[in-house]
């Protein structure tokens, strides 16, 4: 049976980057079914990278193997990582782009990518996900071990994200973390900290909406609605619109709940 090799990356389509990088996994491992996750994380945008690749990569098979390169500091002393958890195996910079998906599974074990008989011969300063990351997912699919690849680590790089909070006057405190392609406004504050009731009033940007709504259809079109999203966090909406350009938010916004 073919092992998948899952492909989330900042490198777009237009470039030849994540051609090249299926070349190399397929030479190695013609075997391997590829799937893209996506191509278009925002350039350099790790905490995003972050949170899209989490909200993809829990609905493949157990033994999926994940290869996720958001890679500001590509060429640096930053670390390679190859990860094992009881469901996946992933293949990543040691930059926090794993760190949704390891709280959620926790890692069993890791290692530091120092192994160099498992990476292209010619390695260059500005592309490893060409020659480091995509040569170790394909021998992870041929069967190679963790232990062969480098040396085992117990530290990770977190993101260094602001958590939600629940204050003592019931008021919830939270951010934007991903603005979808349809201006859907996510947060980090997760459906279990608004199962008390249902009439909270939302704060974001210049925007506010009473109550939580069901779907994405409530309301006349140009409404703005608040509502759990499938990713399973509150999510600030317009019905047929862009609520991050209404709302006049990015990424890091911050978001009330009372």
């Amino acid at each position: 049976m073919s092992t998948i090799i899952t492909l989330c990356t900042d490198f777009g389509t237009q470039d030849g980057y994540v051609a090249a990088m299926k070349g190399v996994i397929l030479s190695i491992a013609p075997q391997a079914r590829i799937v893209d996750i996506t191509h278009e994380v925002a350039r350099q945008r790790v905490g995003e990278g972050a949170f899209v690749f989490y909200s993809a990569c829990r609905y493949f098979p157990v033994e999926t193997i994940h290869l996720v390169v958001v890679d500001p500091k590509v060429g640096s002393a930053r670390r390679a990582l190859a990860v094992r958890t009881a469901n996946y195996r992933f293949v990543a910079p040691d930059n926090g782009i794993l760190s949704y998906v390891l709280r959620k599974d926790p890692p069993l074990e890791i290692v530091s990518l120092t192994r160099k008989a498992y990476w292209r011969e010619a390695v260059s300063h500005t592309f490893h996900g060409r020659d480091i990351f995509a040569p170790v997912a394909a021998h992870l699919a041929n069967g190679v071990s963790l232990t062969k690849l480098g040396e085992p680590i117990d530290d990770l790089v977190w993101l260094d994200a602001p958590q939600p909070a629940q204050h003592a006057d019931g008021s919830i405190s939270g951010h934007v973390i991903h603005i979808d392609r349809f201006g859907n406004v996510i947060t980090n504050i997760p459906a279990e900290m608004l199962t008390s009731r249902r009439d909270w009033r939302v704060w974001v940007g210049n925007a506010s909406v009473t109550g939580l709504s069901t779907t994405y259809a409530s309301g006349e079109p140009g409404d703005l609605i608040a509502l759990i999203g499938s990713h399973g966090n509150l999510e600030v909406a317009i019905r047929e619109g862009d609520a991050a350009r209404a709302a006049g938010v990015g990424v890091g916004a911050e978001v009330w709940v009372r």
